[in-house]
């Protein structure tokens, strides 16, 4: 487990801005609790620094995580956000829609967001912006990239997609058989 070097944080932290934008000095200025960014083969972790400073006792092959994953780099050096994630980035989400109950089971088997699923949305979101996507009770179910902005989203036809899904809860069901292997 290693500190990000300069190109992988730039990588990570561009990844972030885009569903937190400016939000992301809570995740690094920390003053209760400081946190890390560590790298582990090519997940990357968000850990707290006392934790990862007793983590450097441990061999390297025999630590298999730490902390919480938020990502991986893929072999062309993109960073991609897992749904392990979404803990951090709800509380500090710039952009949020919430769909209603009859659109919830649609997008956690993977399907998109559509406009008759919408139940109300954050004002002002850009076209291609990172969006948490939320129950009516205000639960995270994942998050994706809106595919045009809300002013447009209010002239679409109901079957008309306002958010692409990139990650959600319903993937520890769908991928339980490849997640233990």
């Amino acid at each position: 487990m290693r500190p990000l070097t300069e190109e992988e944080t730039r990588a990570v932290f561009e990844k972030l801005a885009g569903y937190i934008g400016r939000n992301i000095s809570h995740l690094v200025d920390s003053k209760e609790q400081p946190h890390v960014f560590r790298l582990q083969k090519d997940r990357v972790y968000y850990v707290p620094e006392n934790v990862a400073k007793l983590a450097t006792s441990v061999a390297r092959p025999n630590l298999i995580s730490l902390g919480l994953c938020l990502g991986k780099f893929t072999k062309t050096g993109k960073f991609r956000i897992h749904i392990t994630a979404l803990s951090v980035l709800a509380p500090n989400a710039k952009y949020k829609i919430w769909i209603k109950p009859n659109g919830e089971m649609p997008f956690l088997y993977g399907n998109h967001v559509l406009k008759a699923h919408i139940g109300k949305m954050s004002e002002d979101i850009p076209e291609h912006a990172g969006v948490i996507v939320y129950s009516m009770n205000d639960i995270p179910l994942g998050f994706g990239v809106s595919s045009k902005s809300t002013t447009e989203c209010r002239n679409m036809q109901p079957t008309g997609i306002v958010a692409f899904r990139q990650a959600d809860i319903g993937e520890y069901l769908r991928d339980e058989d490849t997640l233990f292997t």
